[in-house]
């Protein structure tokens, strides 16, 4: 499987992962900032919270690492909380943000 397919894959995974407090899931929330495969099939993902008090600050990226990690052609999987740049609602996808009522 190549890095794109595999990426695409993991992005697949990462889109069954919700934000308790929003129905739209992590990577529509734009809470993904990037997928880095390494040469050896282990995975890092920088990721951010919609605020560092977020009630799953602990069990979402510890989700996102378990969800990753069980995609086949994936070694490992570590995830690394960023707060940089902020979060903001600019950060979503269209599909997100007409989702919420943005749009």
């Amino acid at each position: 499987m190549g890095n794109v397919a595999l990426e695409n894959s993991i992005i697949d995974v990462i889109k069954t992962i919700y934000d308790p407090e929003i129905p739209v899931d992590v990577y529509e929330l734009g809470l993904i900032y990037e997928v880095k495969i390494n040469s050896d099939q282990s995975v890092e993902v920088e990721m951010t919270l919609t605020s560092p008090n977020c009630p799953v600050a602990e069990s979402l990226p510890k989700e996102v690492e378990d969800k990753i990690a069980s995609v086949e052609g994936v070694k490992s999987a570590k995830v690394n909380i960023v707060f940089e740049p902020t979060w903001d609602q600019t950060m979503m996808s269209e599909e997100a943000k007409l989702e919420l009522g943005f749009l």
